[in-house]
């Protein structure tokens, strides 16, 4: 399989050296279109990705986190290397603080010519990302005995989070898509996909659960794949659920150059 020349991409970089890449407008399936999965994955459905934003190479570390909130809860805090751990032990209510003083402080911060804000992807946002164009149980296919070089799960972690961008990347240049810790996403939980998606979050679940992606280091390989999904109480912290931000783009600023317009051609992802 083919890796994406990320050089092409347009990205950039926090103050916190965590790089953000530019996700284009596309189409994909989402869910499991052969009905042997499980009953939440279903009715597969298409779903359009027609807003661009950039989204985070890596899961939100404790450095991050600590540096916003003055705190660090997770539970994997020992040694030099902690600080590049992902935050754990976040809960859905939490991450909306997080968020909010992200907003706060960068209200005129501008990346590539252009403001915009940070937030949690939706549900078809993750997934059209862990995906990278990809139709299989992961990205690079549908067995697990590759599963290893990709993500920290049951069974490769050793009973605790690692340093987040250990493993390889996805086609499309993210890493630990697939395990290390679950990611709350912005969705309020559903049981299934009917009524279909669209890329904006969706917001007629159970308020008090939220839609949690990408399997943790203490699951089976199983609920690492691209599709599979879960959710937490919006009040749930646990050691195996973080968080990755996307930003935004709203408008460009006045001292913006034409070349720096993020436009629906910028890149080919497919």
């Amino acid at each position: 399989m083919n890796m994406v020349d990320q050089s092409s991409k347009p990205s950039f970089t926090d103050v916190y050296g965590a790089t953000y890449l530019l996700i284009e407008p596309g189409s994909f399936l989402l869910g499991d279109e052969s009905t042997s999965g499980h009953p939440t994955e279903q009715p597969a459905c298409t779903v359009e990705i027609s807003e661009p934003f950039f989204f985070a190479e890596r899961p939100v570390t404790q450095a991050q986190w600590t540096d916003i909130m003055g705190v660090n809860p997770s539970k994997y805090q020992e040694g030099w290397s902690a600080g590049l751990r992902p935050v754990e032990q976040v809960s859905y209510d939490d991450v909306v603080v997080f968020i909010s003083r992200l907003n706060e402080r960068d209200a005129s911060t501008s990346h590539l010519g252009m403001v915009g804000r940070w937030r949690l992807p939706s549900e078809t946002e993750w997934e059209y990302v862990a995906r990278a164009g990809n139709t299989g149980r992961w990205w690079f296919g549908d067995k697990d005995i590759e599963l290893d070089e990709y993500g920290w799960h049951a069974g490769n972690s050793g009973g605790s989070t690692r340093e987040v961008g250990l493993k390889k990347p996805n086609a499309w240049g993210f890493f630990d898509m697939n395990g290390l810790v679950n990611e709350w996403c912005a969705d309020q939980w559903s049981r299934s996909y009917e009524g279909g998606r669209s890329q904006r979050p969706h917001v007629t679940g159970d308020a008090m659960k939220f839609v949690v992606r990408g399997g943790s280091w203490f699951t089976e390989s199983d609920s690492t794949r691209s599709g599979s999904r879960s959710f937490a109480h919006r009040e749930k912290k646990s050691d195996g659920l973080g968080l990755r931000l996307v930003w935004e783009p709203l408008e460009a600023t006045v001292e913006a150059e034409p070349t720096q317009a993020v436009s629906s051609s910028s890149i080919d992802q497919s």
